[in-house]
């Protein structure tokens, strides 16, 4: 007992240590990053004077081209470039209207994971620790994702009012560009927006058809898709635009009406998984204050802590099927 306690201790020392030199190295490797950044800058300025100065002309550099780095720390980002997950986790935080850096978002999800691991190491078997410390390392993207789908959801929620707009303004004789850009001034984010992006990115000399195919990667949802491919094929063919916006309004508002009598429907079946996750926590937690003597003899035996392992997998992948169960697309 003595020899496993000496042996936590080291390893929880160690674990510290190594985070705290891979903290300071990481600061080490940005601060020395910044300083060449900025020697570079000084000598471009002053190259720049000279020539100048010399009659030749200068040459500027545009503030509107910015690095697009995944981090700011070459060597992490580096090891995120070489993986898809640091550029599937920027777009999604740029979906969510995240401005968080991705080096810094998945460093914070591997300090939380080895954290919950040393922790867990003290209460829980080997594979319990690895298990919650995973789950703990991905609840940070797993708010991400929450974030995405309220704003999405939002966004279907307020784009059949602004399609009605767009219609009427249709009718009224203004041309695409112009609606688009009234409705951006008059609507409420989300959807303003990414409306007054797109408006931004065709005046600026992309094109209608360019910035509504970069709307569609921003906000991959099936209304949206819907709304481009007729003003694509409005392009082409020609027709009353407003009509077709007014008639995708209408489909949507019935799209929306089904989806909330499915939700109310699954919501029985949601706060059913709730309670059976919940109920066998709370019956555990009322024996220990009823009859502690009862729990701790599953403590002290030798399988007691992998029946609680057990217990707690098998409490979570249920909650995981009845949620798939009950998650009923339209």
């Amino acid at each position: 007992m003595i020899l496993a306690s000496s042996l936590a201790f080291f390893l929880v020392v160690l674990l510290t240590g190594a985070i705290v030199i891979a903290v300071l190295w990481m600061v080490f490797l940005k601060t020395r990053e910044q300083e060449s950044e900025a020697a570079a800058s000084e000598n471009a300025e002053q190259d720049t004077v000279v020539r100048s100065a010399a009659g030749e002309p200068g040459i500027e550099v545009s503030q509107l081209f910015r690095r697009d780095h995944l981090s700011t720390i070459t060597f992490w980002d580096s090891v995120l470039a070489r993986f898809d997950f640091g550029s599937i986790l920027k777009i999604r935080m740029e979906q969510a209207e995240l401005n968080w850096s991705v080096g810094r978002f998945t460093s914070m999800m591997l300090l939380l994971g080895i954290v919950v691991f040393v922790v867990g190491l003290r209460f829980a078997p080997y594979f319990v620790a690895a298990l919650v410390a995973i789950l703990a390392a991905l609840a940070p993207y797993n708010y991400v994702l929450r974030l995405r789908a309220k704003r999405f959801q939002k966004f279907q929620e307020f784009f059949p009012d602004v399609l009605d707009s767009l219609a009427r303004a249709l009718r009224a004789g203004y041309p695409l560009s112009a609606a688009m850009e009234m409705i951006a001034n008059e609507t409420a984010p989300p959807v303003s927006v990414e409306i007054r992006r797109a408006s931004a990115e065709a005046n600026l000399g992309r094109g209608w058809p360019q910035a509504l195919e970069n709307m569609s990667k921003r906000v991959p949802l099936l209304e949206v898709n819907m709304f481009i491919a007729a003003v694509q094929l409005h392009a082409r063919t020609g027709g009353k635009l407003s009509e077709v916006m007014s008639g995708l309004a209408e489909n949507m508002r019935e799209t929306l009406a089904l989806r909330g009598e499915v939700r109310s429907l699954a919501a029985h079946g949601k706060l059913t998984g709730i309670v059976l996750s919940v109920l066998p926590i709370g019956i555990a937690a009322m024996m220990m204050v009823v009859s502690p003597d009862y729990m701790l003899g599953l403590f002290h035996h030798p399988w007691g802590k992998n029946m609680i392992g057990a217990a707690a997998a098998c409490l979570l992948l249920a909650h995981f099927i009845i949620g798939k169960i009950v998650d009923i697309q339209v």
